[in-house]
């Protein structure tokens, strides 16, 4: 697992990463800006853990993945 295999601009797994993660950013600053009713804040807050783990998980992925032969943003040449 290499840190450096997470920027990866070209591939649409490293854009959904980062839509996800502001989002689930921006769902907790609605949390505690607003007050919501105890319904809306647990779908709220539900909706801000899916994102955030499924982003850690796209993250996980993109640094577990091989870099393909002549790829120049890993380091190695």
């Amino acid at each position: 697992m290499k840190f450096s295999r997470l920027w990866q601009p070209r591939n649409p797994a490293f854009w959904m990463m980062l839509v996800l993660n502001v989002l689930s950013s921006v769902l907790a600053w609605v949390l505690r800006s607003y007050p919501l009713v105890p319904l809306a804040m647990a779908v709220v807050a539900g909706f801000a853990l899916m994102n955030a783990w499924l982003g850690l998980r796209l993250a996980i992925g993109l640094m577990r993945e091989d870099s393909p032969p002549g790829d120049q943003t890993s380091g190695v040449r």
